[in-house]
């Protein structure tokens, strides 16, 4: 499947009224199960391998490893159990050590059908972000990687974070846009700080609305923050115009692994223990 095959079907779903869903998986059985569950697209990157490790999906924002070495290593778990959904590569955008076109043209060869921008300095706020700007670590790298992508008809699935944000990916031609609203509350360790549900839906329609002026055609999925169920995506749908989906990381394989294991483990813990009986001898 190519990158206009892709994007066609997408929109032919969008246009049914059935809604985008992509799934970050952190390890290849949680890619099985969301293929399983019919998600759109499958997405790998490094802080999934810390959020199924038990920590939060921030540190993959942190010094913790090679981010894009990590996504090549997950793609020997998670590519060849995936049969018949894109698998989609986080890519460093601004990583020093790599040569980008070459990179991508690598992550293409191994199969992975598209990229997305993350570890991404989009997550970074005030001071620190100005200074990464400043000095070539900036947000405009992550767009030039998805330019670089498209020109290797690999299809593009950025983060975006801010109405200008979503001008520029709409400008370099990103085939589907997620507005990013935060790390995703709730559960054992998610986020405790971020925006209420409402704050979210402006932000997301705004979002959208940049992408929109630059390209009407634009798909637009939302993503993060309190949107963390199902409920919260319904909520976010019902009172949006034109946000096609969801993209879920945490929600898709954290969230419902810390409730099952939990669970389960505790219908073994309330087994009764039963008297001994004597054995029968024959």
């Amino acid at each position: 499947m190519n990158r206009q095959e892709i994007l066609s079907r997408l929109k032919q779903q969008v246009a049914a009224g059935k809604p985008i869903i992509g799934a970050g998986a952190g390890t290849g059985l949680s890619a099985k199960c969301a293929e399983e569950g019919g998600a759109d697209l499958i997405i790998i990157y490094n802080s999934g391998r810390f959020r199924m490790a038990g920590r939060g999906s921030i540190s993959g924002l942190m010094p913790y490893g090679d981010a894009n070495q990590i996504v090549v290593e997950m793609a020997a778990e998670v590519l060849p159990v995936v049969k018949h959904v894109p698998v989609l590569a986080g890519v460093c955008g601004t990583d020093p050590f790599r040569i980008i076109p070459q990179f991508l043209e690598e992550l293409k060869k191994i199969g992975f059908k598209g990229v997305q921008n993350f570890p991404t300095v989009g997550l970074y706020e005030g001071r620190l972000r100005a200074n990464m700007e400043e000095t070539g670590m900036g947000f405009e790298r992550e767009v030039e990687m998805i330019r670089y992508a498209n020109e290797l008809d690999l299809f593009t699935s950025p983060y975006v974070f801010n109405e200008n944000e979503a001008r520029s990916m709409a400008e370099a031609g990103a085939d589907l846009i997620v507005a990013h609203v935060g790390t995703t509350l709730k559960g054992f360790i998610g986020a405790k700080s971020t925006m209420s549900l409402d704050e979210a839906v402006e932000s997301v329609q705004k979002m959208s609305d940049a992408a929109k002026e630059v390209n009407p055609d634009a798909v637009v999925i939302c993503h993060g923050g309190p949107i963390a169920v199902p409920e919260d995506v319904e909520y976010v749908l019902k009172h949006t115009s034109g946000i096609a989906g969801f993209f879920g990381a945490s929600s898709m394989e954290r969230l419902p692994v810390e409730i099952a294991i939990t669970e389960n483990t505790k219908r073994f813990k309330s087994l009764p223990l039963y008297a001994e009986k004597p054995v029968n001898v024959k």
